[in-house]
């Protein structure tokens, strides 16, 4: 006859260990059935997690509804589990407080172990909801989507470049502008990668010849000042013109997206894939649902629609609004700056999303990133984009801005773009054969962002798997060793110290 002690024992051993309960009753034929059935269902996850990779997790996206179910099954079963190992042990045979004591401990027992198994499921549900809402269904637009080959996802391309938007359109504003503009070319075999920069303020944009906003306007972007001082012909604008004029094409509305990715591929020379917009504005529900973001502030920056407040210099943990405010204010700065400052916040808010934080408010941040997300990916393509991620996460990542005084904003040299865009692409592209060749000459680029060979000026080494930088540089950057303590000044407060990769 068991105690009461041994009784929740051997029940909450079942809980960890299947079958327990009911070999220790004399059920050897369920005992060992549900002993083998989960050391079977133990090993083969094993196995799959030794031989996991980022491409199993990208066509595990695909899979999420069914994985859901699965957790949901294993809720119940492990429930079941412990209430039936309960069952089997006799509890009628103790004292009547006894079975009292056992029974509530054992039911509570099997709530706390069917809750991760639930809350998992919820998860994954949500989490397939989000990515369901966030990205474009199959067969989009003719170069977003179609049908996506397994064999050849990349449609037989060395690179896909991916528009990178942020924006700022809400309920309390008229109309959307994207005051981020960067383009991410990836080689899809590398994952070297070259984020190109454009200011929101790049006047007299062109065209692609033989486009309706071209013919509306052969010279560049050009609209009449709406009040004294006031311009809205600016890069960042362009999506917002798109779609507040359907009748440029043929009466098809929300054009916006599909505009500026054909005027910015044109810009640089390149083809755009994709865009991914960010709405600005969602971030601060993103950063209140993280607690806030601790932010090194260099300067007090004065913020409000009316001056009416003050993120003071220092380090200083701000709520969403101030964290929003501090990233796009121009109060005694320019768009540069408020550039700067955007991307130091999407830094710390990468860096400072700490598991715990993100599990215990799993819900809240989904929410607000179907919100702040916008793109016209394509689903199926999550799979193949997944390792693509895991390969530029692990390569090197050059930048190139076009800002002063590399480009003259009011009029911008469109064959100096396109052709410093080729050189960094270029420069990016032979920094991973001189890897993989194990090559002495290393791929450079100079200040002006041209091949090292070509000028004796001095050079920014590129080296994959050291540490990102960007192109054009002032003055050169040290090469590292693997593994070395490098000072990196990201220019969002002071230097701190990363390992060179």
């Amino acid at each position: 006859m068991f105690g009461a002690a041994a009784l929740i024992g051997w029940v909450a051993l079942s809980a960890v260990l299947p079958g327990a309960a009911h070999l220790r009753a004399g059920r050897w034929r369920t005992g060992l059935l549900l002993l083998g059935g989960y050391l079977t269902g133990v090993v083969a996850i094993a196995c799959v997690a030794v031989g996991a990779d980022a491409g199993l997790a990208g066509r595990a996206l695909g899979w999420l509804g069914q994985i859901s179910l699965v957790f949901a099954a294993c809720a119940v079963a492990w429930f079941w589990l412990v209430v039936r190992s309960y069952v089997v042990l006799r509890p009628g045979r103790l004292p009547r407080k006894g079975q009292i004591i056992t029974g509530l401990v054992a039911g509570v027992l099997a709530v706390v172990v069917a809750a991760p198994f639930a809350v998992a499921a919820r998860y994954v549900r949500v989490s397939e909801q989000t990515i369901d809402a966030m990205f474009a269904a199959p067969g989009g637009t003719a170069q977003a989507g179609g049908a996506v080959r397994r064999d050849d996802p990349w449609a037989g391309r060395d690179r896909v470049n991916v528009l990178l938007l942020g924006g700022d359109w809400g309920d309390n504003r008229i109309g959307m502008r994207t005051d981020s503009i960067n383009v991410a070319s990836v080689d899809v075999r590398t994952g070297n990668t070259v984020l190109l920069g454009l200011p929101r303020n790049l006047e007299h944009v062109r065209f692609p010849p033989g486009s309706a906003m071209a013919a509306r306007f052969p010279f560049g972007f050009q609209l009449p000042e709406y009040r004294p001082g006031w311009r809205e012909d600016l890069l960042f604008s362009v999506w917002q013109y798109a779609d507040d004029h359907p009748e440029l094409f043929g009466g098809r509305r929300h054009m916006g997206a599909e505009v500026l990715k054909e005027t910015v591929g044109h810009i640089l020379g390149l083809r755009i894939d994709w865009y991914a917009l960010v709405n600005i504005w969602g971030f601060a529900k993103m950063i209140d649902a993280l607690g806030g973001l601790v932010v090194a502030v260099d300067r007090d920056i004065v913020y409000g629609l009316h001056n009416e407040g003050t993120v003071r210099a220092g380090i200083r943990r701000l709520n969403g609004d101030e964290a929003l405010w501090y990233a796009r204010s121009r109060t005694f700065s320019d768009d540069f700056d408020r550039m700067h400052r955007q991307r130091c916040v999407l830094g710390a808010l990468l860096s400072q999303a700490d598991p715990a934080t993100v599990l215990t408010r799993f819900t809240e941040i989904a929410a607000a990133t179907r919100r702040m997300i916008s793109t016209d990916v394509p689903r199926p393509m999550l799979e193949h984009l997944v390792p693509l991620a895991w390969k530029v996460k692990h390569a090197p990542i050059t930048s190139l801005q076009f800002v002063p005084p590399l480009i003259n904003t009011a009029y911008p040299d469109w064959d100096r773009i396109r052709l410093l865009t080729a050189k960094a692409i270029r420069a990016s592209v032979h920094a991973s054969a001189d890897a993989s060749g194990n090559a002495s000459g290393n791929a450079q680029a100079g200040p002006s962002g041209t091949p090292s060979g070509s000028s004796p000026a001095p050079s920014t080494a590129l080296r994959p798997h050291r540490h990102r930088h960007s192109l054009p540089s002032p003055s050169p950057t040290p090469v590292l060793s693997p593994g070395t303590p490098s000072p990196i000044d990201d220019g969002c407060g002071a230097p701190h110290t990363a390992m060179a990769r």
